[in-house]
């Protein structure tokens, strides 16, 4: 029975590992998403004349640590 218990026990244990890293995975796209959606206001506002150049870069930036960081998957999802 014991045996048994281990391996429920183990099973349980993977089972959560991979949701926490569906969860994590998912929660970087979506990060990656807000920046890369911020980046293209930043630049659609620099370039209608209501934005600065140093608002672009710095969404630039923010997307590019975000891609350092976690991959550029979300760019192909």
């Amino acid at each position: 029975m014991a045996g048994f218990l281990d391996k429920a026990k183990e099973q349980a244990q993977r089972g959560l590992t991979q949701g926490k890293q569906k969860l994590d995975e998912v929660q970087a796209q979506r990060a990656g998403g807000d920046l890369l959606k911020k980046l293209g206001a930043a630049y659609y506002a620099e370039r209608s004349g209501s934005g600065s150049p140093e608002a672009t870069q710095q969404a630039l930036h923010a997307l590019e640590a975000h891609i350092a960081t976690n991959g550029d998957a979300f760019l192909r999802a």
